[in-house]
């Protein structure tokens, strides 16, 4: 009887430290630092939980374009996910600020407010509303344009057939400039260059590189409309079974993460903008920002954006 009762306590024991399996999906390509931590962070939190969770990353859209990880997230057929603020944002519209035309100032502007008590509220607010927990926020990088031509002001824009993510937000730009909006997949994006048909597309330069756009496009034009980023969200179907123990492991593993792909990123743009010149033989134009912010400046304001003047003034504020 002993003997069985012990068997019966292993048995317990046994399953409660059964490894899970996790799936993080993501649209990035192997080559980016998004990619590299965070497989850096699936070998973290196995260290760290004494193996109790095994995080398979699946890159390169193989889940699922953006749209469809953020439903599978929700449905819980995926663990975790990268994705942009736009496309969190429709699940609470306020989050979107963050990804506004002409929002910060300049990367240490973008840092600061990353690391605030405004987006840590947005990310709460989003959350609460949702169920899905956003724990660390990765630097994306600043979205520039890429085109068959030089884009120096706003009115180069005009009937310009500009790629976008299929996100409203990310159709504020070439709307308010006077393009034609295309919302087109992330992974078809470089056929449709190719092929024609779309004039242009936007993304931060080491995307630029990753995705190979500089092979179909001539001009890089330093637009540099929006400072963009991802958020790290665990689906709220794995975050509700955490223990305080592991919730507290998974937001340091996924911080420290960002930490080191933010320095990543932010040195390749830094080397990228000759780069681009040099070594690849592209037209690089460094356009008007600030004529493009004057043409935004009262949009960002309007009576029509997901986030009122309060929230617009707190993030201005942030020095």
């Amino acid at each position: 009887m002993r003997m069985l009762l012990l068997a019966v306590l292993a048995a317990f024991s046994t399953a409660g430290l059964a490894q899970q399996k996790l799936k993080f999906a993501h649209v990035y390509e192997t080559s980016e630092p998004y990619h590299t931590y965070a497989v850096w962070a699936a070998g973290e939190i196995a260290k760290r939980t004494g193996n109790r969770y095994a995080m398979d990353v699946f890159p390169a859209s193989q889940l699922g374009n953006e749209t469809q990880i953020n439903q599978s997230l929700s449905l819980g057929t995926v663990d975790l996910i990268y994705t942009g603020q736009a496309f969190a944002a429709r699940t609470y519209p306020p989050l979107s600020i963050g990804g506004a035309p002409y929002m910060f100032r300049d990367f240490d502007h973008w840092k600061k407010y990353s690391e605030s008590a405004v987006l840590a509220e947005l990310m709460d607010g989003y959350f609460k509303k949702g169920g899905n927990k956003p724990i660390a926020a990765f630097y994306y990088g600043v979205r520039h344009t890429t085109a068959n031509k030089a884009i120096n002001k706003p009115e180069d824009m005009k009937g310009l057939k500009l790629r976008v993510p299929d996100a409203p937000l990310y159709i504020m730009y070439p709307k308010i400039a006077g393009a034609n909006a295309t919302p087109i997949a992330f992974a078809e994006v470089y056929l449709a260059l190719q092929n024609k048909t779309v004039d242009a597309q936007e993304n931060p330069l080491p995307t630029i590189l990753a995705k190979k756009f500089y092979e179909v496009q001539t001009h890089i034009n330093l637009t540099g409309h929006i400072t963009e980023m991802l958020l790290a969200i665990v689906g709220g179907h794995v975050w509700s079974k955490l223990s305080d123990a592991d919730k507290k492991t998974f937001e340091a593993v996924f911080k420290e993460a960002a930490l080191k792909s933010n320095a990543e990123i932010a040195a390749a743009e830094q080397a990228l903008v000759s780069d681009f010149a040099t070594k690849y033989g592209k037209t690089v134009v460094k356009s008007d920002r600030e004529a493009f912010k004057k043409v935004f400046a009262p949009f960002l304001v309007a009576k029509d954006v997901p986030w009122d003047k309060a929230l617009y003034d707190r993030v201005q504020a942030i020095k």
